[in-house]
């Protein structure tokens, strides 16, 4: 707190901090809890039990209820506190329930069973992580072949999508030739077709190819996208015509000014462009659910479909699965924010 009184007192100079400084951090921490808010929920809640889940109401931080390991029984107790009958508090174990009577004992000495109505305990709950939310998946489901398809998958089509686009938004941006225009809008007017108008043609040309049930009919037809190309097309467009001018002079070929002057010069537009693949990817589950029918080949946000069931969904398999699942994402707008940041003003003339 002191730190903060610190910043503001900088921030106004030997004034002290207004009304206005404290409604300005307000707001901007309220911003905060609402974009990570569910994210924070979201971690936490992976590591309940399905106990813990389905309580209401929920409660924030991950509490189970303790046990205690008896002799003489083969599973762990629970354990409660217990108001007797003569207004002793005791902490005991339940060993089964039978109606509005708990049977229990004391794990000093549990030869005695004591019959004690429900309403007279109280459950003991403490801080439990349930880490094996995150390790029975990988035991008992394919969940690293699952996530090595996802990892193909969306590193081979960013790549794919990063060269298409840079080269169609290359030309269009470069090069005066007649109907250059025309074809921009019309790639731009694909924007408006929904989805589900072209998924069944879409399938019908991968099956004719024989790519049904093949990674590359995942990879491929979506390596193209509108988008990409507009985001590049119009970065192209500030990078000077003289810097090719110069370069065509000095004796280089199409490809390597394409290669060597306008991919480096573009790279904020590209890594912007990598995120938006990367999600696009990582994310994506109707095409996958539609090409893919064997289980070997299946992508992680498919597989994680194998949880929910017709009667019964593993939410808490569910909830630590989708964590891992936001981590490569995490990792590459950390690794791209700073291509992002910077130059993102510049014309193309940066050093």
């Amino acid at each position: 707190m002191d730190t903060v009184r610190h910043f503001l007192n900088l921030r106004r100079g030997r004034r002290g901090p207004e009304l206005a400084d404290y409604l300005s951090y307000l707001y901007l921490f309220a911003g905060v809890m609402v974009m990570f808010g569910p994210v924070l929920w979201l971690v936490l809640s992976s590591f309940k039990d399905p106990a813990a889940l389905a309580e209401f109401p929920p409660s924030i931080l991950p509490y189970a209820q303790e046990t205690v390991t008896v002799a003489g029984y083969d599973d762990p107790l629970p354990l409660f506190d217990v108001t007797l009958e003569n207004g002793e508090q005791r902490q005991l174990a339940q060993v089964r329930r039978i109606g509005l009577e708990a049977q229990m004992i004391d794990p000093a000495s549990p030869e005695e069973i004591i019959r004690v109505h429900i309403n007279d305990r109280q459950e003991i709950r403490s801080v439990q992580l349930a880490t094996e939310n995150y390790t029975d998946p990988l035991e008992r489901f394919n969940f690293l072949t699952y996530l090595r398809n996802s990892v193909v998958v969306t590193v081979v089509a960013t790549v794919i999508t990063l060269v298409i686009n840079s080269m169609a938004a290359f030309a269009l941006s470069k090069y005066e030739f007649r109907g250059r225009t025309t074809v921009f809008v019309i790639i731009i007017a694909t924007l408006m077709i929904p989805i589900s108008v072209i998924l069944v043609p879409v399938f019908l040309v991968i099956t004719e190819i024989g790519w049904n049930n093949s990674l590359w009919g995942v990879i491929i037809p979506g390596a193209a996208t509108p988008t990409g190309v507009f985001l590049l097309r119009q970065y192209m467009l500030t990078i000077p015509d003289e810097l090719m001018d110069a370069a065509r002079i000095d004796g280089a070929s199409e490809f390597r000014i394409y290669w060597q002057i306008i991919l480096p010069l573009a790279r904020p537009a590209l890594a912007v462009l990598a995120i938006f693949s990367v999600m696009w990817r990582w994310n994506d589950f109707l095409w996958p659910l539609i090409v893919l029918t064997r289980s070997e080949l299946f992508t992680l946000q498919v597989g994680l479909n194998a949880f929910q069931g017709e009667l019964n969904v593993q939410w808490h398999y569910v909830l630590a699965m989708t964590v891992l699942t936001l981590l490569p994402i995490t990792l590459v707008f950390a690794f791209l924010q700073r291509f992002i940041t910077s130059g993102i003003a510049t014309t193309g003339l940066k050093g």
